[in-house]
């Protein structure tokens, strides 16, 4: 894989973004865009999507907007950060299922998670390959949240191959 670097101002960034809806105990996501390097990705910019929230998911809204925003700048789609406003820094399995679209495309792709309350406050996060991308990709269940085999399903990705760092974040909010 690729080295992804991600700016280290992202995490108190979105969090102080996702405030008002941690505070009403709704989640925020957002997209972190950027540009390859050649040799490695890195995060550019962080988009926040109109999107609607409830305690547990969040979705987003004119997804066309997006796409609109990223092709003019020429901006590839890293991965996503998002609020897990009441609970705990993992993935959920509604989680585990937005991210294997994303690792599809890209296998570099990351997940950060930020649990405000809890700590740790903060986790980056990628399915495992093999066994988690084919486990979620192969997994029918129909309702939102659904338990998965016991298997690694995903793994910790700055402990592989994404890296904070100083650098500059753009940051856009659709909303």
């Amino acid at each position: 894989l690729k080295r992804v670097t991600v700016p280290r101002e992202t995490l108190p960034r979105f969090l102080a973004i996702a405030k008002i809806n941690t505070s009403l105990n709704r989640e925020t996501c957002g997209l972190l865009l950027g540009k390859d390097r050649g040799h490695k990705y890195v995060v550019t910019t962080l988009l926040i999507p109109k999107q609607h929230a409830t305690s547990d998911t969040c979705t987003m809204d004119d997804e066309e907007l997006v796409l609109e925003f990223t092709e003019e700048r020429s901006l590839i789609t890293l991965g996503w950060i998002h609020t897990h406003p009441s609970q705990s820094c993992f993935m959920s399995s509604v989680d585990l299922h937005t991210h294997s679209a994303f690792q599809c495309m890209l296998p570099e792709s990351f997940a950060i998670v930020c649990a405000p309350k809890y700590n740790p406050t903060f986790g980056i996060f990628r399915l495992t390959d093999p066994p988690g991308l084919k486990i979620i990709l192969d997994c029918q269940a129909k309702e939102a949240f659904h338990p998965h085999p016991d298997k690694p399903i995903y793994t910790d990705a700055d402990r592989e191959h994404v890296y904070l760092k100083e650098a500059h974040l753009e940051i856009v909010d659709l909303r």
